[in-house]
């Protein structure tokens, strides 16, 4: 990949809007290229690479250029993830820069410089995992993540699909746990392609499938994914129902659950029914209480699970934020339950890493609910032939499971 002048200008000038943490990444620098219609799609690879090195590895490169300018660390970005030599940057940055750079050596940072994580979350994660395990998870989510597909199984096969993705030159592989996935070689523009625009593939992380099968509908069923956003999970709930039963979506962001009629639509499920909630006592949903057959709450969250796709999350949320979160997050549990009838199943799932956010809310439900009796996850995936056992609870890791970071718990309403 080659840089020039203009290139490094604009990974600067990125880095300016992308490090004041105003909004996601992605959309700042979506934005960033709307409003840059000069550049082409090699300069735009180079420009957002360039970023997100920065935002993955902020800190160790601020210490490698010896600066935390927009321009110095792009320059960092450039030489020291990018691969570029300072032959090829000669001329383009300042040589003095350039020579630190190139002989920095890492070795005597602390080791949250060291795994580029914020000096608090380093200390949550070691306090739990170890000095050795932390850095190796924090390795892990330093990786750009795979991009992973479900196939609609209610349409197709994931043979056959296999088979359409090969005939068009694009390199895929089963996911070894998600009986739905596959795992995709490169970065493919899918949403072009026909098994896409057809429905009969959707993008979603192996460990975010897995949440359907932990729920496992059954069809006829009286379903609800509670917090479900724009849709991933519902649809693939949807599949598992083979079109009947009734499935609700259910999320207080109208703007989000929008986006899910056309997706449905592509994928061809007519069962899904759109609910934005006022909040966790909403008159619709109290009319289901204790009605519902299977709810999942997959619960907003820190997202650390996600630093391969999203490393900016590491930088924008804080202690503060995340007990928010946790309090957030109990709420939200203790309101899906009521909709849980006798004999019905609860999964509460996170994308986050953080026990605040997992264990520690699953284990305040159990103590204020004693009507809902624990489920091990491991055996309710070995019901359905699916090889993943990390115990009665789900834990997923980049560095085990090449999945985003998922953590889930499932439980039964007593009868």
């Amino acid at each position: 990949m080659r840089a020039t002048r203009a290139t490094l200008a604009h990974a600067a000038a990125v880095l300016s809007r992308l490090l004041q943490f105003s909004a996601p990444a992605d959309e700042t620098l979506s934005r960033y290229f709307r409003e840059h219609h000069e550049l082409g799609p090699q300069e735009r690879a180079f420009v957002a690479e360039a970023a997100f090195a920065v935002l993955r590895r902020r800190r160790s490169l601020e210490a490698a250029a010896g600066s935390a300018e927009p321009q110095a660390l792009a320059a960092a970005a450039a030489m020291r993830v990018m691969g570029l030599s300072g032959r090829a940057l000669h001329g383009l940055i300042d040589e003095t820069l350039a020579q630190r750079i190139r002989g920095f050596r890492p070795d005597a940072l602390p080791p949250a410089v060291r795994a580029d994580l914020p000096d608090w979350l380093w200390e949550k994660l070691a306090a739990q995992h170890g000095e050795a395990g932390t850095l190796e998870i924090a390795q892990a989510m330093l990786n750009s993540a795979p991009l992973d597909l479900r196939v609609n199984l209610a349409r197709t096969t994931r043979e056959a699909a296999l088979a359409d993705l090969a005939a068009g030159g694009i390199k895929a592989e089963p996911t070894p746990y998600s009986p739905a996935g596959l795992r995709i070689a490169g970065k493919p523009a899918i949403n072009r392609h026909p098994l896409f625009r057809e429905g009969l593939v959707e993008v979603q992380d192996e460990g975010s499938q897995l949440l359907a099968w932990l729920l496992a509908p059954r069809r006829g069923e009286m379903v609800a994914d509670y917090c479900a956003g724009a849709g991933g999970k519902t649809l693939a709930i949807a599949m598992l129902m083979r079109g009947t039963g009734r499935l609700y979506a259910m999320d207080v962001s109208a703007k989000r659950l929008a986006a899910l009629g056309p997706r449905a639509a592509r994928a061809g499920v007519t069962s899904v029914h759109a609910i934005a909630l006022s909040g966790d006592h909403d008159a619709r949903a109290k009319r289901l209480a204790a009605k519902l057959d299977r709810v999942l709450v997959d619960a907003p969250c820190s997202g650390f699970g996600t630093l391969r796709r999203n490393p900016d999350l590491k930088w924008r949320h804080g202690l503060e934020a995340v007990a928010e979160l946790a309090e957030k997050q109990r709420a939200i549990l203790a309101a899906a339950s009521r909709l849980v009838k006798p004999g019905g199943r609860l999964i509460y799932a996170t994308c986050s890493i953080l026990r605040e956010e997992n264990e520690d809310v699953v284990d305040a439900f159990q103590a204020a609910h004693p009507e809902f009796a624990q489920l091990a996850c491991n055996s309710l995936l070995a019901a359905q032939r699916i090889p993943l056992d990390t115990g009665e609870r789900l834990r997923l890791w980049p560095h085990l499971h090449y999945t985003d970071g998922f953590f889930a718990a499932a439980f039964q309403r007593t009868p």
